[in-house]
């Protein structure tokens, strides 16, 4: 394999195992605030004993986020550093004022949560969490605005000198259609993800009659939080869909398999392609559904794979402008599955939870333990289809991956860097899974560990050590 192939295998494995962290820890700092301000407005002790427990998984999670994040930033600078000479300029914008703003405001007041129980005012240490979570939404805006720049590049000019994109109107990078649209789509997802993980681990607790009372009210919080995110993933992603349609019109073409331009276009149910991926061979679909999720009208034109392929050839050149044909299409399908299957599940054991009953049945435990594993891989595969499809460009219109890769990197240093790393990532997945395990089987803390909390006292201890 040559060096620009083991840097995309690198940069696919470490990016889809780091963003498997991403949804849950945004998703789980706003829940985790949430249980934190009901104990502090009701001041009951299930409500406390669910903050620290939970709290005490969003850490390990966050903390493992942390470590696989900074890794996938170093990859610009030796794998694809004639990626990051030509638009650092611009790309490194956004990412600067995550790490020095977004970043800086989430860790320092997360610590301040951490160590301040008994050590703060109530109110500060309340005010602290929520401090936080607000620092992931901000991290999540700017990584995304930069991501949204790969998508449709704005804000700059190209510097024929120098021989390098520049930025001329930062504004317009954080600012454009695509980050906004992204990220009112990948925030509802992410709280569909850290909900499913509450919800799962607390209908665990109630199939083991662990801290029912307190599990009972977790689950219902935790499900109900999953429908309402997924009614929201589905309207964001209906206007991200259109926006895909309007910017990169190949990549919704690649998604649905739709290789000829087409009035009134179908959405495809399930597509079977020819070996080269040339063509359809077998097709079952919905007519006209396609337009109206892409156009707004059921009578709109979308354009199909070889007619773009086509006009890209006489619009930049030579070359195959397609991305993998089968790749797209099936992770497009594969994201909106899970999501369905766990919202269903949601939707299922929130209707038994009503009027105070419990959930049974053989399907209840199978169901919720799979629970927070189906938005993660519906989050990964809407990754891998976002930046998969947009091949075989970096930059959408701009420079093509195959231009960015780092020219002076052999192909033997890619491999060894991705063989330490995934090993490394192995031995970080084995310490993550054990810890959250061993968190989980330990479960909450018994009541008589509170003796003050019932008279509006705090836990004295620091919250990464109280176990």
């Amino acid at each position: 394999m040559h060096a620009l192939d083991l840097a995309r295998w690198q940069f696919a494995i470490t990016t889809v195992y780091h963003f498997l962290f991403v949804p849950i820890t945004i998703g789980m700092s706003f829940l985790v605030a949430g249980l934190h301000t009901a104990w502090f407005r009701t001041n009951k002790l299930k409500y406390l004993r669910a903050t620290k427990f939970f709290g005490r998984l969003f850490l390990i999670n966050f903390a493992i986020g942390v470590v696989t994040g900074i890794v996938q930033e170093f990859q610009f600078g030796m794998n694809w550093s004639s990626y990051s000479r030509f638009v650092g300029d611009i790309f490194g914008a956004p990412l600067a004022i995550e790490g020095l703003l977004a970043f800086f405001l989430e860790s320092t007041f997360l610590g301040l949560w951490i160590f301040g129980w008994d050590r703060l005012p109530k109110k500060v240490h309340l005010a602290s969490i929520w401090l936080a979570a607000t620092g992931t939404i901000f991290s999540a805006y700017f990584i995304l605005a930069a991501n949204a720049w790969m998508q449709h590049p704005v804000g700059y000019i190209l510097n024929a000198t120098k021989g390098r994109a520049e930025l001329t109107n930062i504004f317009t990078v954080l600012t454009q259609k695509t980050a906004v649209v992204t990220f009112f789509h990948t925030i509802p997802s992410a709280a569909f993800t850290g909900a499913a993980f509450i919800a799962g681990v607390s209908a665990w607790l109630i199939i083991k009659k662990k801290d029912i009372e307190m599990s009972r009210v977790t689950l219902k919080a935790g499900l109900v939080t999953m429908l309402i995110s997924f009614v929201l993933v589905g309207i964001s992603g209906d206007l991200t869909s259109r926006v895909m349609t309007e910017q990169q019109p190949m990549k919704m073409a690649a998604a649905e398999a739709l290789y000829t331009t087409t009035e009134s276009a179908p959405f495809s149910l399930l597509t079977i392609g020819s070996l080269d991926g040339s063509r359809s061979v077998f097709q079952i679909d919905i007519p006209s559904v396609l337009s109206f999720l892409s156009t707004g009208d059921f009578k709109g034109v979308v354009e199909g794979v070889n007619d773009l392929q086509a006009k890209y050839v006489t619009q930049y050149g030579p070359g195959d402008y397609k991305p993998n044909i089968p790749l797209a299409y099936w992770s497009f399908r594969l994201m909106m599955g899970f999501g369905f299957i766990a919202a269903f599940f949601a939707l299922l054991a929130l209707w038994q939870l009503r009027k105070g009953g419990t959930p049974k049945g053989k399907w209840f435990a199978p169901a919720m333990i799979s629970l927070p594993f189906l938005p993660l891989l519906a989050n990964s595969f809407g990754w891998i289809f976002t930046e998969t499809a947009r091949q075989p460009w970096a930059v959408f219109g701009l420079i093509k991956t195959a231009d960015g890769v780092s020219t002076v990197v052999s192909a033997g240093a890619v491999l060894f860097t991705m063989v330490v790393f995934t090993v490394l990532y192995g031995i970080l997945a084995f310490i993550e899974v054990g810890l959250i395990l061993r968190t989980i089987h330990i479960g909450p803390r018994p009541e008589e560990d509170y003796p003050v909390a019932s008279l509006g006292g705090s836990d004295t201890r620091p919250l990464v050590m109280s176990y």
